[in-house]
């Protein structure tokens, strides 16, 4: 028995496909628009699915660009600049000993004040009075006074505190009022991140 060609080997591999009719193809192009705008969006940014004709009558799946807008998220420590004449003013004392005099508004409290101006106070818990970790040491006991006392829940977080003083205060809790002004506060050398979750 003669051998087969090779030629004849390597077409029995070979998976032939059919070349349809175009009227075929644009009714099948159809159903399947049909189906991709009724399924669940691609998770492409920016693209939605369109299934498209090419040259040689072969469908293939192809991405248009979709007009999308988005708006500026407000990270957490965002602060508006107090209007002309109505400035308050707080000095933070950084663990270097630097101080930070800033002019703010009504309303702020010292944790958004200090994260706005890329002071080093953390916030682990985003101002929710859970942790430590934005606890300031107030320098002045006759500002200390003015603050309003804090709550059973401030107070459970302050325990938790490093370098707890008698005039300590969790930061998100310190809201500026003109009876603040002037006001003057330390940070501490150190924070421990523990919050109230961990002894849930």
């Amino acid at each position: 028995m003669m051998p087969r060609p090779r030629l004849a080997q390597g077409l029995r591999s070979l998976r032939l496909v059919p070349r349809l009719p175009s009227s075929c193809i644009a009714q099948q192009q159809a159903r399947c628009n049909s189906r991709l705008s009724a399924a669940p969006r691609l998770a492409i940014p920016g693209c939605s699915p369109r299934l498209t004709t090419s040259r040689d009558s072969s469908l293939s799946l192809r991405f248009q660009p979709r007009l999308f807008s988005t708006s500026s998220a407000l990270s957490h420590g965002h602060v508006d600049p107090p209007k002309p004449g109505e400035e308050l003013y707080v000095t933070f004392i950084d663990k270097e000993g630097l101080e930070h005099k800033l002019a703010v508004s009504k309303g702020d409290n010292l944790l958004d004040i200090a994260q706005a101006h890329d002071l080093e106070m953390e916030g682990a818990c985003g101002g929710s009075c859970a942790c430590s970790t934005c606890h300031v040491i107030v320098t002045d006991e006759e500002f200390f006074d003015k603050i309003p006392a804090a709550d059973d829940d401030e107070n459970d977080m302050l325990d938790l505190a490093f370098g707890l003083t008698e005039t300590s205060r969790l930061g998100c809790q310190v809201v500026m009022t003109p009876e603040l002004d002037g006001l003057r506060v330390k940070l501490p050398s150190m924070t421990r991140n523990l919050q109230e979750s961990d002894f849930k």
